[in-house]
């Protein structure tokens, strides 16, 4: 249950970092969608996993 619970709160964690990261990136025009797999990759990867979707979206995949 702990273990359960931990990566809970990393996928909150990770969907407000996401949500943060589109109020700065707005101006840029370089949003990244909040959907399940990027939560995903941003709650088990943090800043990294951030920065992964937002080269792939600034090279169009």
């Amino acid at each position: 249950m702990h273990i359960i619970l931990k990566y809970l709160k990393r996928f909150i964690l990770g969907g407000f970092l996401l949500y943060a990261y589109n109020l700065i990136a707005v101006t840029f025009n370089i949003t990244v969608p909040i959907n399940f797999y990027t939560i995903l990759i941003t709650g088990l990867l943090d800043i990294p996993g951030l920065a992964s979707l937002v080269i792939l979206k600034l090279i169009g995949l």
